[in-house]
């Protein structure tokens, strides 16, 4: 009879393993930043994103993948993998090199294709100002997937999110990247705009609070690379450190923490936020230790 019970233990731990774990809230959303290198937060203030800090868990070190440019890096967040095997080894149009797996949709499996095929009721978005993140994020498994001009991406979103109170939505800026090409990184330009920038956080954190789901909520606000003088692609710690800050249901108000991160790493945690099997062509971890126990 124990042999029995401890066989049945077994399998039930094996399914639960291979279900993926419990989901953690019914709405995700992430926040990015092109360009916003870690380095900055010695010199703005952006009290919305530093809310976030202080009611969750954040990386000042989450680490790019080479090199430090905008696809590889976004791909890899978005596909779970590194770019040996995503085929984003650069930007272009398409993926440079042939990706190691591509599913029916023609792309290297992404978050939002797990979360279509494991969970295939929820609602996802996908709103963006540059192109370069369509054929990143499989947009034929995108409910609302829309390229917008910065100024009217706040609003849009804003919308979106009253109207559809999404399971998903990625809310992805091309700035301070444009400022950092054209004023410099580091320079009062680039602050400037990342305080801009936490003022449009602020107006998307307030719509998930008046669309009534903010306490059922996580919010993850990043970035794919930084840079340093006007450009980025190389391998100085102002271009690879970026921050990684996660708050919400069931997120630790942990602070600070240690575990080194790396950019696929988002994917997976996301991907346990959602309680969902990743495919075994995705490689990294999930930031586990941010979540109540």
């Amino acid at each position: 009879m124990r042999r029995y019970f401890l066989l049945v233990a077994i399998l039930v731990a094996a399914l639960m393993s291979s279900c993926g774990s419990k989901r953690q809230a019914e709405h995700i959303f992430l926040i990015g930043f092109d360009g916003w290198g870690s380095y900055c937060m010695d010199s703005v203030e952006m009290p919305a994103t530093r809310a976030l800090m202080e009611q969750g868990c954040y990386t000042l070190k989450k680490r790019t993948v080479l090199p430090s440019v905008s696809a590889p890096n976004w791909a890899s967040m978005f596909m779970g993998a590194t770019t040996e095997l995503t085929g984003w080894t650069n930007n272009g149009e398409r993926a440079p090199l042939e990706p190691a797996y591509v599913n029916e949709n023609g792309v290297f499996p992404t978050i939002f294709s797990l979360i279509r095929e494991q969970m295939p009721k929820a609602k996802t978005a996908c709103i963006f100002e540059w192109g370069g993140i369509r054929p990143l994020v499989d947009e034929k498994a995108i409910d609302h997937c829309v390229q917008l001009k910065p100024e009217d991406i706040a609003a849009a979103s804003v919308e979106h999110i009253k109207k559809e109170k999404p399971d998903f939505m990625a809310i992805i800026y091309d700035d301070p990247d444009h400022v950092g090409h054209s004023k410099g990184h580091d320079t009062a330009e680039y602050y400037a705009r990342m305080e801009e920038l936490d003022g449009c956080l602020a107006e998307i954190i307030a719509a998930i609070k008046e669309a009534g789901i903010y306490d059922d909520s996580i919010i993850i606000v990043t970035s794919d690379h930084g840079g340093i003088g006007y450009g980025h692609g190389g391998q100085s710690m102002m271009e690879m450190e970026t921050p990684f800050i996660i708050a919400g249901k069931n997120i630790k108000q942990g602070g600070e923490f240690s575990e080194v991160m790396l950019q696929q790493d988002t994917a997976h945690t996301l991907a346990e936020a959602f309680g969902l099997k990743v495919p075994q062509m995705w490689s990294g971890n999930s930031m586990s230790q941010v979540f109540e126990k």
